[in-house]
């Protein structure tokens, strides 16, 4: 349609050979772009005279955080562990649970395409459902505290893992796995010598990058009662008691930094 609007231009060559050139889309979407922002504009009722003339009370608050109120911190080491509970044990068996689905969900492994397109769609599915709703669910099925925040971490792990494993197990080089099926293995035996060693670099190194993730995730979950540091941070605003507020913070922004660069350390060393 696009070429049809906008006929390709026709380019003399030196030799007197005529080629056709195609018009750039660049102009195209760039204007649905801008169209798209101004009805999102007109419809969130968002007005930059408000943003400037109220940005100052942002730095006001995090200004009275500092300095943070270091009595505070013995308050913080169980939320925070808890946190880190959390994440590493939903990270952990979803990491798990993970390999599975994107195996049921790659069409070059799975000969049934009904199977492939419901796994498929399960993770979509999950994908698209924010962590905090997901953890809002859980509370209300195994209660409030860890567990409901567990829960929720883990079905982000296995949608955010599952879907990076199986794109990337749709992508390998077959020739060794069919070669192996050729001498007699079964699909699974010639999955795990000719494929899984393909992409368990990638898989491992996608396992350690959510978990970072998942830290900064699990810090918010105690907003609808899932436990961890959240919970004291929501408290702590609405008590107003930014020193104590920024001392949390303090203590999480350290905590992610450490793991991000162990993370990152073996991130390098696998990939």
């Amino acid at each position: 349609m696009y070429d049809k609007i906008f006929p390709p231009r026709e380019i003399a060559l030196p030799n007197g050979k005529v080629v056709s050139q195609k018009r750039s889309k660049a102009p195209l979407i760039t204007l649905l772009i801008i169209i798209a922002a101004i009805f999102s504009y007109k419809f969130t009722n968002f007005n930059f005279t408000v943003l400037f003339t109220r940005i100052g009370e942002f730095f006001f608050i995090v200004g009275d955080m500092i300095p943070p109120d270091w009595s505070f911190m013995p308050k913080v080491w169980k939320p925070l562990f808890d946190t880190l509970k959390m994440s590493f044990l939903g990270s952990f068996i979803g990491a798990i649970i993970a390999l599975p689905a994107a195996i049921l969900a790659s069409a070059n492994i799975i000969n049934n395409k009904f199977i492939v397109t419901t796994t498929k769609f399960i993770l979509s599915l999950l994908r698209t459902l924010p962590t905090l709703v997901s953890a809002l669910i859980a509370t209300f099925i195994f209660g409030l505290g860890p567990t409901a925040g567990t829960i929720a971490i883990m079905l982000f792990t296995i949608s955010y893992v599952g879907k990076l494993l199986y794109e990337a197990i749709e992508n390998v080089e077959m020739g060794a796995f069919e070669a192996m099926e050729a001498l007699g293995m079964t699909r699974i035996q010639a999955f795990r010598y000719a494929v899984f060693s393909q992409v368990l670099p990638s898989y491992l190194s996608q396992s350690l990058f959510c978990f970072e993730g998942n830290v900064r995730y699990a810090a918010i979950l105690g907003y609808v009662g899932a436990g961890g540091v959240g919970l004291l941070i929501n408290e702590g605003l609405g008590w107003r008691d930014y020193p104590s507020v920024g001392m949390i913070i303090f203590a999480l922004v350290i905590t992610v930094f450490i793991i991000e660069r162990i993370s990152e350390h073996f991130r390098k060393k696998l990939i």
